[in-house]
């Protein structure tokens, strides 16, 4: 019946993506549509794109339904024994562009949750941004970048004492925080990314706390630290980019 594009099959998937409740609407989408009720499943955003993409129908043992909005392509994917990495990885293949994937749901019931999950990974992908991508990891930008308002003022309050730095200068001490973060807080191997030496890393960072006026080994003002810098990464406007007072 999905093959002969069965119009009441397709309503009732619309209907549960938009987390719409009812008597059986699950059980009856599944019958419709030839999915269990129970099960394991995943929902994936890609925005539509001004050139053709081959939509996959099944691969490697999932199978994948899509929805068309007017600004982006929905898909309900039964994973089988997959992941959400393998559909992250399915997709971005066929270079659909930027796009979110929810994570593993139990059952089309939770379609409506998962749904919102990829929406919420699509945004981590920022202005521009490529790839299909998933929540792992990625939690703390999904938060942010829901949150606009909230995200530029954040960025502002934290970064804010750096707009009167060089705008070198500014870049080079919110650069050095995020390589120390993505090297799990050792100078050691920030200084080997950076190509600098370690005592110079810990210089860099003893400024930007300074002049943020957080302490990097204080949990809390650490969270802000690193919400802040996902505020900037996701949205650089967040940031105002004026210029020191003198030119």
């Amino acid at each position: 019946m999905r093959q002969r594009g069965d119009e009441r099959g397709w309503a009732l998937l619309d209907a549960l993506l938009e987390d719409e409740t009812g008597h059986d609407l699950a059980a009856l989408a599944g019958t419709v549509l030839g999915l269990p009720e129970r099960g394991r499943y995943a929902v994936a955003v890609v925005p539509v794109r001004g050139s053709a993409w081959n939509r996959p129908a099944e691969a490697h043992g999932m199978r994948f339904l899509w929805r068309s909005r007017p600004d982006r392509e929905i898909a309900v994917v039964a994973l089988g024994e997959a992941g959400p990495a393998a559909v992250a990885a399915l997709l971005s293949d066929g270079d659909p562009g930027p796009g979110g994937v929810s994570p593993v749901v139990d059952g089309l019931s939770a379609l409506g949750a998962a749904r919102k999950l990829a929406d919420a990974a699509l945004l981590t992908c920022g202005p521009g941004g490529g790839g299909v991508v998933g929540l792992d990891g990625r939690v703390a930008a999904a938060l942010i970048a829901g949150q606009p308002a909230l995200a530029a003022y954040l960025a502002t309050d934290v970064f804010g004492p750096l707009l009167a730095r060089d705008p070198a200068d500014r870049s080079l001490l919110v650069s050095t925080l995020d390589a120390w973060l993505e090297c799990g807080g050792s100078a050691g191997r920030t200084a080997a990314r950076l190509c600098c030496h370690r005592n110079t890393v810990l210089n860099r960072l003893r400024r930007l706390e300074a002049l943020t006026s957080r302490s990097l080994s204080r949990p809390r003002e650490l969270v802000e630290l690193m919400l802040a810098l996902e505020a900037v990464r996701l949205e650089p406007s967040t940031w105002p980019r004026t210029e020191p007072e003198g030119g």
